[in-house]
């Protein structure tokens, strides 16, 4: 944990609990809300139509439904207290992915060539892990000072 400065620490605190919340409201509002489902946004997958569809089919949907509501938000969570960062930094990059694929016709996006906001966030998280980020003010960097003792 010695790696960064106060500043930096603070820093990366502070990004790690904001993308935490975008994570959590965007996994919450999905459970609260009964009605959604990812089924027209996976059937309206821009590249790598066919896999897309394939998760849309009525048979998977309950389990990609429950996944993505639930994944966004124990993502969420977990980088909002620091607790299994760097796990959660590799599932919540992955779904970043698997987003960035279905909502762009690659390599072209909305607003360029290539990078859009799944890939930010992506190569956010990717640092989380690189990191260890949740060692700083976070429940990972407890766990870790507690059994170091």
């Amino acid at each position: 944990m010695d790696n960064l400065t106060k500043a930096q620490s603070m820093a990366v605190t502070v990004l790690r609990i904001l993308l935490g919340w975008l994570f959590f409201y965007a996994g919450i509002t999905k459970i609260l809300n009964a009605s959604w489902t990812a089924t027209s946004f996976l059937e309206s997958a821009k590249t790598f139509s066919g896999f897309y569809s394939f998760l849309a089919h009525p048979l998977l949907i309950g389990l990609v439904n429950v996944a993505n509501e639930w994944g966004l938000t124990l993502i969420g969570l977990a980088l909002i207290f620091g607790f299994w960062v760097r796990l959660s930094s590799l599932l919540g990059a992955i779904m970043m992915v698997l987003y960035y694929f279905a909502a762009n016709s690659f390599p072209l996006v909305p607003n360029g060539f290539l990078v859009d906001q799944h890939i930010i966030y992506a190569a956010i998280l990717i640092f989380f892990r690189y990191i260890d980020a949740g060692l700083y003010f976070g429940l990972d960097g407890w766990k870790a000072a507690r059994s170091s003792e």
